[in-house]
């Protein structure tokens, strides 16, 4: 809807300078609502991490705490479309703009745990850049679709995935 009303007051204007001027403006507040929706992808990211705290401490009080052992494993969870297609929608969920880093070229890598009903938990990033290290647990919980779980002596099992990502920025 913002963008039919942009474009509609664009293409009503004769003047170039003042095309250039609603250009202007409504690059600024898109720029300005991808801020925000950041700032709203960090608040749920935070409350995630606090309600999967709380899980794990209740689990830890009632002994229910298991270890995750993936050499137990018989067959790894998978992404639909393969690794690379994840690798591929990671990248693309990536709210570049909240990266601040002096160096051009950023790594991280993303531990987080894909559940037996294919959902993933306990996202954790650990690299140098904190502020890449958040986009990449927000990208990684935003991922579309579920993985195909790991198996265990036939049953569907928890498995600790690793995924190393880095970042070059072109600006």
């Amino acid at each position: 809807m913002l963008n039919k009303e942009f474009k509609k007051k664009f293409d009503a204007e004769s003047n170039t300078f003042k095309k250039a001027a609603i250009k202007g403006d409504f690059l600024f507040f898109m720029k300005k609502m991808d801020s925000i929706e950041n700032n709203a992808l960090i608040g749920a990211l935070l409350r995630v991490r606090n309600l999967e705290d709380l899980q794990l401490i209740k689990k830890i009080k009632d002994g229910s705490q298991t270890e995750n052992k993936n050499n137990d494993v018989e067959t790894a969870p998978n992404y639909p479309g393969g690794i690379n297609s994840l690798r591929q929608e990671v990248a693309d969920l990536l709210y570049t703009d909240g990266v601040h880093s002096e160096p051009k070229t950023v790594m991280t890598d993303v531990i987080f745990t894909v559940e037996p009903d294919g959902s993933i938990s306990n996202v954790h990033a650990q690299g140098d850049n904190f502020t890449f290290n958040r986009q990449a647990e927000i990208a990684m919980y935003s991922i579309s679709e579920k993985f195909t779980p790991a198996t265990a002596k036939g049953d569907p099992a928890s498995f600790q995935f690793r995924l190393p990502l880095t970042l070059t920025m072109t600006e």
